[in-house]
């Protein structure tokens, strides 16, 4: 790649046997100035970070840093959509594993989600397409990055991939998502020793206690507040699915087919 101190217009990347187009953005000099008070960890994936950008069917058309991907401006001007994953890690008394993001995330601080949200990176390993393997790297990646989850405990090949949707979501006005999100189950029991530039908390949640959960958030209290994509795999899968687990026909829900348009 040239220099990221250097403004680039266009330019041509081959990878894993695709040609594609870069984007062009400002100068990450002048970015870095606007966004003074971003903590140090956060500023360097937000730069370091090249996202995979897809079109509506999931096909792979370019990338671009993870900064630009969560500028709602954008997002908005450009349509910019970006590949992602969701992590919903269960227990072997099928308890799921949440996170309350860390207050030091860009977009959507200190809310509750799931157990890791993030993005397949523009590199060999995580644009693999075949049996999804490209994102199941990546999601064991940063179930290490994240939660300190040694890669032996998550065996790439126990991801079971459900489904995708795609989804819109402003978090503050200037950043936000756009996102086409593979939605990922696993049980297994793991070791946690969660990142604190990553997760201010954790907790295993059985079905009840969920449910407590979304309506502290719905009412207010605690001043509890839960992920848009969190909500929307609630909202319209996440019970269900919650099911098949508990009765060892999770293989039954999959429907990788179809792309789920939750705007």
């Amino acid at each position: 790649l040239a220099s990221k101190s250097l403004p680039i217009t266009a330019q041509i990347s081959s990878f894993a046997g695709l040609t594609l187009r870069r984007r062009s953005y400002t100068t990450i000099a002048v970015a870095m100035g606007d966004d003074s008070g971003m903590d140090a960890v956060q500023r360097r994936l937000m730069f370091d970070d090249e996202c995979i950008l897809v079109d509506e069917n999931d096909n792979v058309v370019g990338h671009d840093t993870k900064y630009n991907c969560h500028l709602m401006e954008k997002i908005e001007k450009e349509n910019l959509l970006h590949r992602a994953f969701s992590v919903f890690l269960f227990n072997s008394k099928y308890e799921l594993l949440l996170q309350q993001r860390s207050a030091t995330k860009v977009t959507f601080p200190l809310v509750w989600t799931n157990t890791c949200c993030s993005h397949p990176l523009y590199r060999e390993s995580e644009l693999i397409a075949e049996n999804t393997l490209g994102v199941r790297n990546a999601a064991q990646r940063k179930l290490l990055d994240e939660l300190g989850i040694p890669a032996e405990h998550v065996p790439v090949d126990e991801f079971t991939p459900l489904g995708r949707m795609l989804y819109k979501a402003p978090s503050d006005g200037k950043w936000g998502e756009h996102e086409l999100d593979y939605l990922l189950f696993m049980v297994r029991d793991v070791a946690v020793n969660p990142n604190p530039d990553e997760v201010a908390d954790i907790k295993y949640v059985n079905q009840e206690e969920l449910k407590e959960l979304l309506r502290k958030a719905d009412a207010g209290e605690e001043g509890l507040k839960l992920s848009p994509w969190f909500r929307l795999v609630v909202d319209n899968f996440l019970f269900k699915w919650w099911d098949h687990v508990q009765k060892g026909t999770l293989n039954e829900a999959i429907d990788m087919k179809t792309i789920h348009k939750l705007i």
